[in-house]
């Protein structure tokens, strides 16, 4: 198969669920599915680079066993010519696979492949992994296969957001909706030379959608910084594999939990800090790090600890911590971090009086994955325009989506209409104004967007004059029917 279009591999790659379905979770196919997609395109392109190389030097042993000659070298245990000929012990033979590309690839790979478990008998018996394998031995993943450079990143977007949607309620602890991230994406507008990260990056959309949207300005995508840390194991695995199927390699993703225990630091192990922070961290998280936090030696919680049931404001301050002077934050929240009181009310006051929120655009009722609840943005900034000081900007945007049979969904023009107002900074009617701080003060710091946008509908004047004159002919419409009723009745015999 030559010439592989983004539909040709959406198809495969589907078929691909097919086959595991009955056998493993929805919420897991990704994990295979995905390790097997990586494992035969390293495979195929390791091929390629070789047969190139050799053909340029007529070295044969050096084309194919020289690992400094490759991007990544694949040993031969992992090359798809050896596994696709064994029928038995494929999930052994596939785990040691990726323990040999892993070794073979330190620097880029550690940890990536070996975080999914192909032998598992139970679940993955040798007739499911031969019919993925004989699967997989149908499409061609070479460079020179492919109808354009980022097919295979676009292929595994579409997939992400696919089972998501299969997984149910566990899709929303790896996936953002891609409609949410690029209105995210659009709003802090990353530029050349800067530095981003994700602290709950998830697959890592909101990365990639940062390298799309420099692409998109006509910018070098190469020409920017990514970070990120995760803390669920396979799913850092998908986003270590995400980032390079984008060819974004050198993406720093770290493993492990941010607000225990943040990995993304300066040589002098103090928190790095960035030019633009954005995450869609989990909703309230209950077991979020309270006690740690009591004793935090980065002094992130300087506005107040959080509750020990929600995690929101941890997030905030957390992504305030890390930006530098003039750095700005987007991050999705529920909507209770906007009215909630106690420590949450206070750390919502303390962000307000040091000027760091910039705005707060609500969004429409469910569009995320395991949960209907609306959610708004915060958008924090650390070096606010001159007219934005002292002012906070309120958006109301959620009567602006597609209704779907499992999610809404919002549009692209409903994203423009967010992003233009936004940039405009200016009041329209029902939908968005800049509010004073001391009009927020007079609210005691409540941020519910209709405490300051008004939504209610206007009710239709009333022609009073009208409806009397209607009632009047209704009248004698009623006083001609009674007299023609009752000359009826008088015909068949009744007194009247």
């Amino acid at each position: 198969m030559t010439n592989v279009n983004l539909e040709i591999l959406k198809s495969h790659l589907w078929e691909s669920a097919n086959i595991l379905r009955g056998s493993i979770d929805a919420a897991d196919y990704k994990n295979y599915i995905f390790g097997m997609l990586f494992l035969k395109r390293l495979s195929d392109v390791f091929e390629e680079e070789a047969e190139r190389i050799e053909k340029g030097t007529g070295n044969k042993k050096v084309a194919w066993n020289d690992p400094d000659e490759h991007e990544f070298f694949v040993p031969d245990i992992a090359r798809w010519d050896y596994i696709k000929t064994h029928t038995q012990n494929l999930g052994e033979i596939l785990n040691k696979a990726n323990d040999a590309l892993e070794e073979s690839n330190t620097s880029t790979l550690e940890g990536v492949l070996t975080a999914t478990d192909f032998n598992d008998k139970d679940r993955l018996p040798d007739v499911v992994l031969s019919k993925l394998i004989a699967h997989f031995s149908k499409i061609h993943l070479r460079n020179e296969d492919l109808s354009e450079p980022d097919i295979l990143g676009r292929a595994y977007e579409y997939l992400i957001g696919q089972f998501a949607d299969d997984a149910g309620k566990k899709g929303g602890e790896f996936y953002t909706p891609k409609e949410v991230v690029t209105l995210l994406v659009e709003i802090l507008d990353p530029q050349e030379r800067m530095r981003v990260c994700d602290p709950a990056c998830g697959s890592g959309g909101m990365l990639v959608q940062s390298v799309y949207h420099l692409r998109g300005k006509g910018q070098n995508p190469k020409n920017i910084s990514l970070f990120g840390q995760e803390r669920n194991i396979s799913t850092w695995a998908i986003c270590k594999m995400n980032m390079l199927l984008h060819g974004l390699k050198d993406a720093r993703l770290e493993k492990g939990d941010t607000l225990r225990s943040p990995k993304i630091l300066t040589e002098n192990g103090k928190l790095m800090e960035f030019d633009i922070v954005i995450a869609n961290p989990p909703f309230s998280l209950k077991n979020w790090g309270y006690e740690e936090a009591q004793n935090d030696s980065y002094r992130r919680f300087r506005f107040g600890i959080p509750p020990k049931g929600y995690g929101d404001y941890a997030f905030v301050q957390h992504m305030i911590a890390t930006l530098n002077t003039r750095g700005r934050a987007g991050v999705v929240l529920p909507h209770g971090v906007l009215f909630r009181g106690g420590a949450e009310g206070k750390i919502r006051r303390g962000i307000l009086e040091e000027d760091l929120l910039e705005a707060v655009i609500g969004l429409p009722s469910n569009l995320f994955f395991g949960t209907g609840i609306p959610a708004c943005l915060f958008i924090i900034n650390k070096d606010k325009h001159k007219e934005q000081k002292g002012k906070v900007f309120f958006l109301y945007g959620a009567n602006d989506f597609l209704e779907g049979k499992n999610q809404n969904k919002l549009r692209k023009e409903d994203i423009e209409k967010i992003v233009n107002a936004y940039r405009e900074y200016r009041s329209i009617d029902k939908y968005c104004r800049p509010i004073s701080l001391d009009e927020i003060r007079a609210n005691d710091c409540n941020l519910n967007i209709t405490r300051y946008i008004d939504v209610a509908e206007e009710e239709k004047p009333i022609d009073v004059q009208k409806v009397l004159n209607e009632l009047n002919e209704l009248k004698g419409e009623r006083s001609a029917i009674e007299k023609k009723m009752k000359e009826f009745l008088k015909e068949l015999g009744y007194r009247i």
